[in-house]
Order: C-alpha cells, then sequence, then structure tokens
C-alpha cells in the first residue's frame, strides 16, 4: 500500500512540473482544492495507463525500441500522456495536453522528475 502512494505521488508532482513548464499540458479548476483533487485523480489515472496499457505498447513496439535504441521510448511516454488527457476528458477532468509536441516534452519532464521522486521517497524496497 505504501508503494501504492509513493507512486502516485511521484505522479503527482511529475505531472505538476509538467504542467508548470509546457504551456501545451493545462489543469483547470475553480478552487486550489479541486486542482488538487484533479492532479490526484489524473496522477491516478496515469499510474493506471503506464500499468496497463505500456507493457503492451513497448512489447508491440520492442523492434522500434531496438532499432531506435531506446529513443521511442519518448514517443511511447508522449502517447501515454495523451491518453490520460483523454481519459481525463471523458471523466470530465479538467486535465489537458495540447498536441504531440507537448506531449513529447512533457512525457520527458515526467519521466525525469518521477525518476528523481523516486529516489527522494521511500518505498517497500528499502
Amino acid at each position: 500500500m505504501k508503494n501504492f502512494v509513493v507512486k502516485t505521488v511521484a505522479n503527482a508532482a511529475a505531472l505538476l512540473v509538467a504542467i508548470w513548464l509546457i504551456k501545451g499540458i493545462t489543469l483547470t479548476g475553480d478552487s486550489t482544492g479541486g486542482k488538487i483533487l484533479t492532479l490526484v485523480i489524473v496522477a491516478l489515472v496515469f499510474g493506471l495507463v503506464n500499468f496497463l496499457v505500456k507493457p503492451i505498447v513497448k512489447l508491440l513496439t520492442l523492434p522500434l525500441f531496438i532499432l531506435t535504441l531506446g529513443l521511442i521510448t519518448l514517443v511511447v511516454n508522449a502517447l501515454m500522456l495523451m491518453l490520460t488527457s483523454w481519459l481525463a476528458d471523458k471523466l470530465s477532468l479538467d486535465f489537458h495536453v495540447d498536441g504531440f509536441w507537448s506531449a513529447v516534452l512533457g512525457g520527458l519532464i515526467i519521466a525525469i522528475v518521477s525518476w528523481a521522486m523516486h529516489i527522494i521517497l521511500p518505498d517497500d524496497k528499502d
């Protein structure tokens, strides 16, 4: 359970940094509390997408991973972020990613911040 909370906090922090740095990624809301709740729900959706969909996409694109020496990861991360944006729209959450290049930059930022947050925050393996 602790690992789940740590991953959700790391995802929320990473999404927050991406929202702050990339103009094409937006989180809107009426109040600060509403924005925080939306951010946490979007972090949960993002974690679910990464847990369920990303391994399937990575398996299907394995030859591209080998051919590009892993650089296709940027595209896969962008697609996962765009899928999260689409799901957020379907769930009536005020989170939106505007365009592929915003998703690529956002995916890169999210990957870096998530990595840093997982180093800082303790998990069950510590």
